[in-house]
């Protein structure tokens, strides 16, 4: 089973959704507050397995209405995907896939694992 790690950093709080074998699956942006961080994590949660799914790579991308799943190419041409909410915050980023059907399975991984995750957090 996955679950949410909260970390205070320099600058703030950030979460990572870890997966049962270890691997980060998707990252956080920089929240101000832990509490706000903890609402990230909410947000994740009630988010995931109801977004959307927009192929940014595709041919003629169909744009999604929100809260969805962008996947999109990035300039080193890795394969990446980030989730947006309702409200249009992103609200989880994803690492570099080197293939298409991976990151295809992080969102998966995603949707599996968020709505049950435990929350740690890191002192």
């Amino acid at each position: 089973m996955g679950k949410f790690v909260v970390k205070e950093t320099k600058t703030g709080f950030t979460f990572r959704l870890v997966a049962g074998n270890g691997e980060t699956i998707g990252t956080s942006e920089v929240y101000s507050s832990k509490d706000a961080c903890l609402k990230g994590v909410e947000s994740v949660r009630k988010n995931a397995p109801i977004a959307n799914f927009e192929d940014q790579t595709a041919e003629n991308p169909e744009k999604a209405v929100n809260p969805k799943f962008e996947l999109y190419e990035d300039k080193a041409g890795e394969f990446r995907f980030r989730l947006t909410a309702r409200n249009g915050e992103k609200i989880l980023a994803s690492e570099g896939y080197k293939a298409k059907a991976s990151c295809k399975n992080g969102i998966e991984s995603v949707r599996k694992n968020a709505p049950e995750a435990e929350v740690v957090v890191e002192e």
